[in-house]
């Protein structure tokens, strides 16, 4: 009896030891979370007062979004493993652990790689910067550079569309700064009809340019004679203006000459084709003139044939 009385009491003895165990490792479980949640708001806190202050003194803002991008991830990153420290896991048990994920993770994961590798790249090589507009090439995307990411470059298109793009298709691939210069030229493709004046037509184009405000007066306005196409003369006028100023100007500029060219006679040229109807009487009269011209043709090749034919005959 006194034996199995012995045994219970190790046995809740035992049990009340486990429960402690369990009830100090979901302390500080709980506590862990509470300090991972403060610490991340902390990190972000920090990084955003980073931001404000590099701004101030930074170049440009690529640089300042990346680095702040390093910081945030960096930060949140090394609290996890201080965390994980303070729950008992052995740091080197931590180590090995993150080495083989990283490995498998890089083997799943390689265009993620690629993409912080080129990252990397437009940020030391600067191709664009952001409020630059620039064009993929390979694929047709464009719009304003509105953030440069660790991973992925985000560009705000016409109509506010949002396109993201990995930053690895972007060294990889051709792309076209329109504003690197920090303004813009504005082009404008027109074709008139070949009886129109030339002349007249330039001076038109030419003139709503220099009456718009928003081209820029130190810069030359160009006129020339692109080419002459199968139903039209082609003429492009070429100005320059700010990166805010390009579209809305582009557009006015075109409704303009549009209609000043409607005022002055010019024509713009377009495709058409004429198609002419012939009756039956026409139709009787071609097939009558096919046949007598048929015949007399026959006649005149008759006496070259019989000519032929003598001069084959016998001695």
């Amino acid at each position: 009896m006194e034996e199995k009385v012995a045994s219970a009491i190790e046995l809740s003895e035992y049990w009340v030891e486990k429960l402690q165990l369990l009830m100090e490792f979901l302390a500080k479980v709980g506590f862990s979370i509470l300090v991972f949640v403060l610490g991340s708001k902390l990190i972000d806190w920090l990084a955003g007062r980073l931001c404000m202050r590099l701004k101030k003194t930074a170049p440009d803002i690529t640089i300042v979004n990346y680095i702040v991008s390093f910081v945030r991830i960096g930060g949140k990153t090394l609290l996890v493993l201080v965390l994980l420290g303070q729950l008992g896991v052995n740091q080197a048990t931590i180590v090995a652990a993150l080495g083989s994920v990283g490995v498998g993770i890089g083997l799943a994961l390689q265009g993620g790689a690629a993409n912080f590798a080129g990252g990397v790249l437009l940020l030391v090589q600067r191709p664009f910067k952001v409020g630059d507009f620039i064009r993929e090439v390979n694929e047709g995307n464009e719009g304003f550079v509105t953030s440069i990411g660790m991973f992925y470059t985000t560009l705000t298109a016409l109509g506010d569309r949002t396109i993201t793009i990995p930053n690895s298709k972007l060294t990889d691939a051709s792309v076209i700064n329109y504003t690197a210069p920090g303004i813009w030229m504005v082009n404008i493709n027109i074709g008139i009809s070949y009886s129109d004046d030339i002349n007249l037509a330039k001076s038109i184009m030419v003139r709503a340019l220099k009456e718009d405000p928003r081209v820029l007066k130190e810069r030359p306005i160009e006129i020339l004679l692109e080419s002459l196409g199968d139903n039209s003369v082609k003429l492009e006028v070429r100005g320059w203006t700010s990166i805010a100023d390009h579209f809305v100007t582009m557009w006015d500029l075109t409704e303009r000459i549009k209609k000043d060219f409607d005022a002055e006679g010019i024509t713009i040229a377009f495709s058409q084709i004429d198609v002419h109807m012939i009756n039956d009487t026409e139709k009787k009269e071609e097939k009558k003139n096919g046949r007598h011209l048929h015949e007399k043709s026959r006649g005149h090749q008759a006496p070259e044939a019989e000519t032929a034919r003598e001069g084959t005959g016998p001695e």
